[in-house]
């Protein structure tokens, strides 16, 4: 049985994901969740650990579900390690492009101090390009929901976090927008099962 490794976002402890790891063990997988310090550590460093504990799952294939921050240490892994995940990849309202928000945090002391190193080749931006054969699925929220609507004023689509043009990364299978909030993202039904149809059949329902 194919074995789901679940990697969680900034701040998160992975407790967030559980009813989402729930809904995927439903269908027919096994779950397991990757924890690392998303403030303390790098997303480099983040994937150097990530390397290391999926070397001890025996039940393959693997794939990875991954929110926020959590797709960039994948990109980080998959640039170090092109052919360590044999399975599918799927990314929810990971700033592929970088975060507006993020950028606006670091102009004070207090939202440097928040991000950590985050924000290092990651959050920011310029984590290393997609360049593995893995099929990548993203799923973008467009709730308003979040801290971003604080700060931000555009008239994009975002989902209170993160834009939805920030999600997109080239060299991505396929890509879909769901109405909810970036946290959301992890207790949407749809988006649950938009995750299980493309660990199965490596498409989104469109």
């Amino acid at each position: 049985m194919a074995t789901v490794v679940f990697i969680h976002g900034l701040w998160m402890p992975g407790f967030d994901m559980a009813l989402l790891r729930r809904r995927v063990h439903k269908c027919g997988f096994n779950v397991q969740q990757f924890h690392y310090s998303t403030v303390r550590k790098t997303p480099y460093e983040a994937a150097i650990k990530l390397h290391d504990s999926l070397h001890k799952i025996e039940e393959k294939p693997i794939h990875i579900v991954a929110h926020s921050l959590g797709g960039l240490v994948v990109r980080h892994l998959l640039h170090q390690h092109p052919k360590q995940i044999d399975g599918k990849i799927i990314n929810l309202g990971t700033p592929h492009r970088g975060s507006q928000i993020a950028e606006l945090f670091t102009h004070s002391r207090l939202g440097r101090a928040l991000l950590g190193k985050s924000i290092e080749q990651g959050l920011l931006g310029h984590a290393p390009s997609w360049q593995a054969n893995q099929k990548l699925g993203i799923i973008a929220g467009e709730g308003r929901m979040g801290v971003g609507r604080f700060f931000k004023h555009s008239k994009e689509p975002f989902d209170g976090t993160v834009a939805v043009s920030e999600t997109k990364l080239e060299g991505m299978s396929d890509h879909i927008t769901i109405n909810c909030s970036h946290s959301g993202l992890l207790f949407n039904k749809t988006v649950a099962k938009q995750v299980c149809n493309f660990l199965e059949h490596g498409y989104f329902q469109h």
